[in-house]
């Protein structure tokens, strides 16, 4: 893809599409204690991804004995189809919270870039992918606790012999700012910045490649986003904080995958709280988001 047509894809990314998408979806979504409200979100992300040039379908998994969905919008490539790479976000909530960061933020920028992808030529095929049940939490060992519906979608990926290039996961991506505290994780090998006014890139080791990605990208097309890329050893076993995102069970799954992050609650006082809404959020941060990444998918895509 030619650099003035992903300049292009870039320049068409919109804040306030972003932040009408997320005043749509907030509010509590959770099987439990709000299931029509999930429901409704769902059906929400599924007729926008329809309305668009996908082939849109459900993707059903088991949670005891009730039947949840992911939703998989794809987009054939034209030359190495077989090759695919996926863009995907949470749209569940934990049971107290409206959750316009967690991880309504991260569904707009996956709704938004849909769009702007919706008609760019494609070697490779590109599938934008919501799950849900990333805040069901089960107790017992990392390997079986939560994210069930990209768990689901991982084990079934490998077990169908999908050819991932990458897997993008936007997680809580529009708290920023030069007021804001950051911390740092612990056992985290290095000190983060004090200022939260930056985006993580988190990958394996498997997946550094993915993570050099987006440094490139931002410095390729100039987007004024400040960027800290981490790669953590083997499956983030030693860092248990690296793996609380969907990315954690394709790096199960020896996929390269990465979880795109303001770093949650390690910087916003509103993480799973009532008070998580959309005032709050940096909408022109998350736009830069989604610019960084629409670059390493424009580059991605191409064979």
């Amino acid at each position: 893809m030619s650099e003035g047509l992903t300049k292009k894809i870039l320049d068409e990314i919109s804040a306030d599409r972003i932040r009408k998408h997320i005043a749509v979806l907030e509010g509590v979504r959770h099987p439990v204690v709000a299931p029509e409200a999930l429901e409704q979100a769902a059906h929400y992300i599924q007729a926008t991804l329809q309305s668009l040039c996908y082939d849109v379908r459900p993707h059903p998994f088991m949670d005891g004995e009730r039947e949840y969905r992911n939703i998989i919008a794809t987009r054939p490539g034209t030359r190495d189809f077989e090759k695919r790479v996926i863009v995907l976000a949470h749209y569940d909530t934990v049971a107290e919270s409206p959750g316009a960061n967690d991880n309504a933020s991260g569904v707009a920028a996956l709704l938004e870039l849909a769009r702007v992808f919706e008609a760019v030529p494609l070697d490779r095929t590109l599938q934008f992918i919501a799950v849900n049940l990333e805040e069901r939490q089960r107790e017992g060992p990392m390997e079986e606790a939560g994210l069930l519906g990209s768990r689901a979608l991982a084990i079934e990926a490998r077990a169908q012999d999908w050819q991932i290039e990458g897997v993008i996961v936007l997680e809580t991506i529009a708290c920023a700012g030069e007021d804001i505290v950051q911390k740092t994780p612990a056992g985290l090998p290095l000190n983060m910045p004090k200022k939260g006014n930056f985006i993580c890139i988190v990958g394996n080791e498997a997946s550094a490649g993915l993570v050099k990605a987006f440094g490139q990208a931002v410095e390729r097309y100039q987007i004024p986003l400040p960027l800290l890329p981490l790669v953590v050893p083997g499956r983030g076993e030693r860092i248990p904080d690296t793996r609380r995102s969907d990315h954690s069970p394709f790096w199960d799954n020896d996929y390269p995958a990465v979880m795109v992050t303001d770093t949650a609650n390690f910087r916003s006082p509103h993480y799973h709280q009532p008070s998580d809404t959309l005032e709050k959020l940096n909408l022109p941060f998350a736009a830069k988001v989604a610019q960084a990444v629409a670059g390493v998918v424009a580059d991605l895509v191409q064979g």
